[in-house]
């Protein structure tokens, strides 16, 4: 008997490669799973593109376009910063170019040493002035392109002409393979924040009626999906760029998700101090309810941002509302399940507004 070809195989059969690489490539979840990969494939495809320009072309100190290019792209990697990025490093390569060669011009035409090093440790320290300020970025750059073409100031003018050709080539050959493969902050805030939900859903039914866990497992388990959601914080600027999205609306999710992690660590600790077999009373059909929906949204505004299509969420989030049980009275919750009751009344609310804040967002 034959054994069958595994599906992935079957499906490349139906394919080209090129075809099959281009649709792995072009998969938000892949390119979120690799990305620190494709930015170093991206990186080393542009250093051997400068290499190969500079030589090619025989221009002098071709290696000053290199390391230019690492600075300029070595640690870019979101399509949201790059827009901002990019303007930033094309003023402070001007700038530092220019003030560069003016150094070494009046070196040339007044040839004292003194003054030449007092104008460059000048220079260097007002640029570490703004550096600590809003234009940071800028102003350190404009410092190290600075140094670069004018050194000390005694440099050649030919040198220091050089210099700022190689580095503008850099720039240039930097921000083209910039955007020419993107890896998007959108991608790594959708698949983080759709992973901490899922394991939310993962959580929740346990914290309520299940078996408490382990005071180690719980801290182990807490400080993944707290070492996501400060991931998740970094991400809001250039994600709200890319989405074209007020920068408020994704901090009410944050603020939203920070408050759902608060409230399932109570419930742990909660649990964990409960009695063994608790008097569960009326309380067990309520909580299995409310269980059932608020897992229900939670996988639901995990799968929608795993697939990128949120349209469904405000329907679904309405629709839910009808179905969550409503406050008891006191006298039918058992004694060690009021406070939990209560506080997972509060989670559901959460979840829902959530959804309802990721629906108004278009992924896609």
């Amino acid at each position: 008997m034959t054994r069958r070809p595994r599906r992935w195989i079957r499906r490349l059969g139906r394919r080209s490669w090129a075809g099959y690489l281009g649709h792995l490539f072009g998969s938000p979840y892949f390119r979120y799973r690799n990305a620190r990969y494709l930015h170093a494939l991206r990186v080393a495809v542009a250093m051997g593109a400068s290499i190969g320009l500079t030589t090619g072309l025989g221009l002098p100190y071709g290696f000053w376009a290199s390391i230019t290019l690492l600075v300029v792209i070595g640690g870019l990697q979101h399509h949201g910063n790059i827009r901002k990025k990019a303007f930033e490093r094309a003023v402070a390569t001007a700038l530092g170019a220019g003030i560069g060669l003016l150094l070494i011009a009046q070196h040339s035409l007044f040839g004292l040493m003194s003054l030449t090093y007092a104008l460059t440790s000048v220079l260097a320290g007002a640029c570490a002035y703004f550096a600590v300020g809003k234009a940071g970025y800028i102003a350190l750059l404009t410092g190290i392109t600075l140094v670069i073409v004018g050194g000390h100031g005694d440099n050649a003018l030919d040198i220091g002409l050089w210099r700022a050709a190689n580095v503008g080539i850099g720039t240039a050959v930097a921000l083209l393979f910039s955007f020419a493969f993107p890896l998007y902050a959108t991608y790594d805030w959708r698949f983080r924040l759709a992973e901490n939900l899922r394991e939310c859903a993962r959580l929740y039914p346990r914290l309520m009626i299940g078996s408490p866990m382990r005071a180690s497992e719980q801290v182990a388990t807490f400080a993944q999906l707290s070492r996501r959601l400060v991931a998740l914080r970094s991400l809001i600027d250039p994600v709200a760029k890319e989405l074209g999205v007020p920068v408020s609306r994704l901090e009410e999710i944050q603020r939203l998700h920070r408050s759902m992690l608060s409230g399932l660590e109570m419930l742990a600790t909660a649990a964990s101090q409960r009695d063994v077999e608790p008097q569960w009373g009326a309380t067990h059909e309520l909580l299995t309810a409310r269980r059932s929906v608020m897992r229900r949204m939670l996988l639901a505004s995990a799968r929608a941002l795993r697939s990128g299509d949120t349209r469904r969420l405000h329907v679904l989030a309405r629709h839910e509302v009808a179905r969550t049980p409503g406050p008891k009275p006191d006298s039918e919750l058992a004694y060690d399940m009021q406070g939990s009751y209560w506080l997972a009344q509060r989670l559901s609310e959460q979840a829902r507004q959530m959804a309802l804040e990721l629906a108004t967002i278009r992924l896609k």
